[in-house]
């Protein structure tokens, strides 16, 4: 069955060019009435313009569709208040965010400031959290939320002379783990995009065959399934030149240490079997590791436990 967005009311940060500006397109052209965010800044994000944001709503218009433009710092409440205030404004709800919009400043760690440390973690993890803070009661109260945070393989992975910005797109994972748990009862359904792409992120890193490879419109497709009726929940997909893959993370089922073992040389003498992937499961919750080793320990130790 074709996934249509009629009816649907999202929001795109960061929309005025690459990804963001594929995902708004993608989701205009099924139905959705989008609010295309971007500051226009440059790429280290410095400056603001409304220019590209407009852009993207005169091309989704021309294509029959319906869009606004907003120019707010995703890092401050105050604007992304505003953008939220506007759109519920005009629409009267909305179903999508996609939290697209980033910065890049890197340099090895030795060499990066902290002010471009915070930088691009303000604008990465305190811009998702700040657009997804201004939208989550809109949800709840709807019985009915998708969303999608971006993270990156630099983040999942690590990339040399990215440390601020693998930091926040790692901590996307924690974020989507937490808001996925909060979200289950309204409905709230939230994901993670792991993209590679050809942006002007990666322009100046790629070849023109990889970069022919790597366009944006390679990777909406998966980003569009995220946020439609039946999207799942608490999956990090990986997506470019469109493939496709899930990144999962697994624990091993580990050792029970006790008496002179329970050392660091006892640590270090069993972290072969504490490595061993045999066993290995997917936990979907901090408790099961609570759970899982008080209930290894207690075995060990021939007592019960009993779990509330």
């Amino acid at each position: 069955m074709e996934i249509r967005f009629d009816g649907r009311v999202a929001i795109v940060t960061g929309a005025g060019a690459g990804l963001g500006r594929s995902h708004a397109l993608g989701l205009a052209s099924r139905g959705a009435k989008v609010v295309v965010n971007d500051l226009g800044g440059a790429l280290d994000g410095e400056g603001r313009s409304a220019t590209a944001a407009e852009q993207v709503v005169e091309e989704i218009k021309a294509a029959g569709g319906e869009a606004m433009a907003h120019g707010a710092d995703v890092s401050n409440p105050d604007e992304v208040a505003d953008m939220v205030a506007k759109a519920m404004e005009a629409w009267g709800r909305i179903d999508i965010l996609i939290n697209n919009a980033g910065i890049l400043r890197d340099k090895t760690f030795s060499k990066m400031s902290l002010d471009d440390f915070k930088k691009v973690v303000d604008v990465h993890l305190m811009g998702t959290a700040t657009v997804t803070h201004a939208v989550w009661p809109i949800m709840r109260e709807q019985k009915y939320g998708r969303i999608v945070v971006t993270a990156s393989s630099s983040g999942l992975y690590g990339n040399f002379g990215q440390s601020n910005y693998g930091a926040a797109k790692a901590a996307m994972m924690g974020l989507m783990n937490v808001l996925c748990i909060e979200g289950a009862r309204d409905d709230i359904r939230v994901n993670t995009l792991a993209p590679t792409a050809a942006t002007r992120m990666t322009e100046e890193l790629m070849s023109p065959e990889a970069l022919e490879l790597l366009k944006p419109e390679t990777i909406t497709p998966g980003v569009l399934y995220l946020v439609s009726e039946d999207a799942p929940t608490r999956v990090i997909l990986g997506a470019g030149a469109g493939c496709f893959a899930q990144t999962r993370v697994y624990e091993t089922p580990g050792v029970y240490l006790d008496g002179d073992d329970l050392s660091p040389e006892g640590v270090a003498a069993a972290m072969a079997q504490i490595s061993d992937p045999d066993g290995q499961e997917e936990l979907t919750n901090a408790f099961m590791q609570t759970r899982k080793f008080a209930q290894r320990a207690a075995e060990a130790k021939g007592l019960k436990l009993e779990w509330g």
